[in-house]
């Protein structure tokens, strides 16, 4: 066996054990289930849950936006320079910078928000049912309004928690899928297992977030577990992929299409975070300056992480 297959192997594992180990934890201990806590246990699931929310967040803009903004950008540029050859210089130079120029990336971005925000208005406006809050959210909801004796009305519970919870799976399935795809395709030892080891970096902390996510949406266990082992083998899909594809092939024709589908992916994984995760964390008036401080600290991890992913 050629010692860069081996290794690609080798990352194969590592990122679908790490990547169970992790979401699996908050689901098979009980010690994570927010309805038999009380207290000062109660309390520290909710700034574990802001520390996930910052790390959603980072990971969201420093990983996900950041990655799709940068693949538009040089898919355009690209095209621009593959129609300048073709028309042997009688394009219009004002014309190829206008279209440099224009904010692809987040116009891709922005259309995977409102695509997701559609689908969940349809879901909304065709099934009423999907809008009623879970027993999690009421019993969480109803412990921070006793802890609010002076707020003048009722906390807002924002709707369609399990949706958001597949969607922000989904999204990150992509992305996933995409990562390993990358690690798939380097070409030396040495970047295969420096790519390797940055995605495992933020990969491990992420699906850990994702676990705790399912558990606090009151996610049955069997499905909870079930949406972990499908998410944990999506990188090494991507990996297996670019190990299948021939060197040299691999950017033909498949760049672009791959951006734009990082793109729609970081829009839905923005959706999710700004109005699911954050608005949920946030929603109890117990403890500001902590939370903020939690949220802080899980987005400044990501941020570390991107020096090397």
């Amino acid at each position: 066996m050629e010692p860069l297959l081996g290794t690609k192997i080798g990352c194969l594992f590592a990122l679908l054990v790490l990547t169970l180990v992790c979401g699996l934890i908050p689901i098979c201990f009980k010690w994570f289930q927010t309805t038999t806590a009380t207290g000062c246990h109660r309390r520290v699931l909710s700034f574990l849950g802001c520390t996930s929310a910052g790390v959603f967040l980072g990971a969201g803009f420093m990983h996900m936006t950041a990655e799709a903004l940068e693949g538009i950008k040089s898919e355009i540029q690209n095209l621009v320079i593959q129609n300048r050859t073709k028309s042997e210089g009688h394009s219009d130079d004002d014309a190829d910078s206008a279209y440099m120029e224009y904010p692809y990336g987040e116009l891709i971005i922005s259309l995977g928000f409102f695509l997701v925000f559609l689908l969940e208005s349809l879901a909304l406006q065709c099934c009423p049912g999907t809008a009623e809050t879970p027993k999690v959210q009421e019993q969480e909801l109803g412990t921070a309004h006793e802890l609010a004796p002076h707020s003048h009305g009722p906390l807002s519970s924002p709707s369609g928690g399990p949706f958001r919870a597949l969607i922000l799976l989904l999204s990150l399935s992509f992305h996933s899928v995409f990562e390993g795809l990358a690690v798939g395709l380097q070409l030396t030892v040495a970047s295969t297992v420096q790519l390797c080891l940055a995605v495992l970096a933020h990969k491990g902390i992420v699906v850990f977030g994702v676990g705790l996510r399912l558990v606090q949406v009151g996610t049955k266990s069997r499905w909870a577990v079930l949406s972990i082992l499908s998410l944990a083998l999506m990188s090494p899909l991507g990996l297996a992929i670019g190990l299948a594809v021939p060197q040299g092939d691999s950017k033909a024709g498949q760049g672009l299409a791959q951006s734009v589908l990082e793109g729609m992916a970081a829009g839905t994984f923005l959706y999710v975070t700004f109005l699911e995760i954050l608005p949920r964390e946030l929603a109890s008036p117990e403890a500001p300056l902590a939370k903020w401080s939690c949220v802080a600290a899980g987005f400044a991890f990501m941020a570390v992480i991107a020096l090397w992913a």
